[in-house]
């Protein structure tokens, strides 16, 4: 802990330079220029995703956590301990009621603001803090309706003010070794993908607070974290409800919104039982909750188009008994990454019709920013990704320019909820990609994420 904090203190001072896109870099040369020396930040949230962002943060000398919002004022309390701790001023408080983080935002010692709540009020949150004129840090999913993913391009258009979807595993390290291999065609000309979310969450979507962890089968008014409105989504919607941890690494290595686009999709549903099977394994089929009927499929799984004529599969699946996977495959015209196995095959270099290994194509492509700081994101949740995620967004809110991963992307990415809703109703049948660019993806530049990485 003690040499990541140097290292924060350090490259503030001295401008340790990476960059991760042009006009996004940590270097001497725009040290400067930046618009913030010590860039104070707000929170709206500090549950137990916002609380990993808040631990990251406060291991930088460049930022002072000045105001905090969440409605549970235990976390509040977690919060506010945090930071004095770390001999910080103790921030403003807010939380009196849902509505309360627009008074957090009318402050004028808040440069910028990370929003980690439950989803449904993402998109709210978002455009208000825009409207404020403070940099704006999203957690994902970005948006939930088609109408939410155009408010958050129209409102970052009409404000100006530059809004980061804070989808962290675009910083995961095999992620970005693969994406290296990408950028310098390793795999050939791009065409196929797989993506998406893998995840046995049922012990997370039922949790009352009072039975085993793991064992509790009450959600909604009942629930606690996550149960308390996560479930509520499985319950109503089927769709593709958590997208952008399998898309956005796939939608970077392929350019979207910067020279490529989605064009169109389709979806389909398996039926639901997990949850049901789950409670009542855990609460008995006389449980009130064993009646219930819910819709999102167990295995929900949508194809992708793209402009530049690639195709992606991507799997929602959170209800069912499996390990853990995002499920990446990459695949070119000269051979194809896959992270279940962790294997890869290369034309004329890999053994004919079989898979090699990938841990020493990915020890050899690692990318040069885990190279450099790889050692100091140890510890910062989710292998580290955590670290260069909130990395980004701080740097790129001091000297106020376009993040990584930008509103367009946000839309984009988040659309695949709605777009997939109305293609399982409609029995598959194939649903548009809206061009949230109005046009200029053929103009964007695509991310530069290797050179000029020092």
């Amino acid at each position: 802990m003690d040499s990541r904090r140097n290292f924060i203190k350090k490259s503030t001072i001295l401008g340790t330079g990476i960059s991760l896109l042009p006009g996004l870099t940590f270097g001497i040369n725009n040290s400067n220029n930046n618009k913030h020396h010590n860039l104070k930040i707000g929170m709206i949230g500090v549950g137990l995703r916002g609380t990993n962002h808040l631990d990251n943060l406060l291991l930088r000398d460049d930022i002072t956590i000045t105001a905090i919002c969440d409605i549970d004022p235990k976390r509040i309390d977690i919060a506010v301990n945090k930071i004095t701790s770390k001999g910080q001023k103790k921030p403003l408080t807010f939380g009196k009621d849902d509505y309360d983080y627009r008074n957090l935002l009318d402050l004028n010692n808040v440069d910028a603001v990370i929003i980690s709540t439950p989803w449904l009020w993402h998109t709210l949150m978002a455009k208000d803090t825009m409207r404020a004129g403070k940099y704006t840090g999203l957690e994902v999913s970005a948006a939930n309706t088609m109408e939410e993913c155009w408010d958050l391009v129209n409102t970052h258009e009409e404000t100006g003010t530059h809004l980061m979807i804070l989808e962290n595993v675009n910083y995961r390290r095999d992620v970005m070794a693969v994406l290296n291999m990408v950028k310098q065609n390793v795999f050939g000309e791009l065409l196929h993908f797989r993506c998406g979310y893998q995840h046995d969450l049922r012990h997370v979507k039922f949790n009352d607070g009072k039975t085993p962890y793991g064992k509790g089968v009450e959600f909604g008014e009942k629930g606690i974290s996550e149960s308390a409105w996560r479930t509520q989504h499985s319950l109503l919607r089927n769709a593709d409800i958590y997208p952008t941890h399998g898309i956005g690494p796939v939608a970077a290595m392929c350019d979207i919104n910067r020279g490529n686009r989605f064009m169109t999709l389709t979806s389909t549903a398996t039926k639901a039982v997990g949850l049901h099977n789950y409670i009542v394994e855990n609460g008995g089929k006389h449980h009130p909750n064993a009646k219930l009927n819910f819709k999102l499929g167990d295995v929900i799984t949508s194809t992708i188009e793209t402009s530049n004529g690639e195709s992606i599969i991507v799997t929602h699946d959170t209800n069912s008994p499996r390990p853990y996977s995002l499920g990446f495959r990459v695949q070119g015209a000269n051979g194809l990454w896959e992270v279940d196995g962790n294997r890869i095959h290369i034309d004329k270099i890999t053994e004919p019709h079989k898979w090699d290994k990938a841990d020493e194509w990915l020890k050899k492509y690692d990318h040069p920013l885990w190279k450099k700081f790889g050692d100091l994101a140890n510890g910062s949740g989710h292998g580290g990704m955590d670290f260069f995620v909130i990395h980004a967004f701080v740097e790129a809110a001091k000297k106020n320019i376009a993040p990584p991963m930008d509103a367009y992307d946000a839309a984009a990415w988040s659309a695949i909820t709605p777009l997939s809703e109305a293609s399982i109703e409609n029995n598959g049948e194939p649903q548009d990609f809206p061009d949230f660019t109005r046009g200029n993806w053929v103009k964007r530049k695509p991310y530069n994420w290797i050179k000029n990485t020092y």
